[in-house]
């Protein structure tokens, strides 16, 4: 079956509210019923695979929690930037397909928490600077990537999926415009 593009951040939202992720659950639950779906019945302390935006309703509820690898955190972001500091300028460093999804809330929730907690504004500050940085590293090398040949299968699987969607609409972009400065009309003018 063949996967339809992303066009917008939106989409990939959409999707990842739809990707499988792992909960424990806190308590015991009997089955529930979640816009027209039945979920459940939970027991303690087990594992289960749901649905992502489900998985947010039954934290809300206290009924589970995400599972810590299922997290972004400040570990984690740290990480990720400084793989992308030290690869080469025409490499990408691996990111999940998810992982601006996984960003957003991650700084959402960060966020909110620091209006709660004001000592909790230093670690989203820093959680965003990292972000921020981790965006603009990787932006140059898209756009350089996308105004060189086209890329390799493995230097595309690098990549989240609205970065995929950002390479190939700058790719088409560049090539068309290549072509069009190299056009020549007829009579030798150009």
């Amino acid at each position: 079956m063949l996967k339809e593009p992303l066009t917008s951040i939106f989409d990939a939202d959409v999707v990842f509210k739809n990707t499988p992720v792992k909960i424990v659950i806190n308590r015991n639950c009997p089955e529930i019923k979640l816009a027209g779906l039945k979920v459940g019945p939970f027991q303690v302390g087990k594992e289960y695979e749901v649905k992502f935006w489900i998985a947010q309703e039954l934290e809300r509820a206290g009924i589970a929690r995400f599972r810590e690898d299922e997290l972004l955190d400040l570990v984690k972001l740290n990480k990720i930037h400084w793989k992308e500091r030290v690869q080469a300028s025409q490499q990408v460093a691996f990111l999940s397909k998810d992982f601006y999804p996984r960003l957003r809330r991650y700084l959402r929730n960060l966020k909110m928490r620091a209006i709660k907690k004001p000592e909790k504004m230093r670690d989203y500050e820093r959680a965003r600077r990292l972000s921020q940085d981790i965006i603009n590293l990787r932006l140059k090398k898209l756009v350089s990537l996308a105004s060189s040949r086209a890329q390799t299968n493995q230097i595309l699987g690098n990549m989240a999926e609205e970065e995929r969607v950002l390479y190939d609409r700058l790719h088409m972009i560049i090539r068309g415009w290549r072509a069009k400065i190299l056009k020549t009309k007829g009579g030798g003018e150009t």
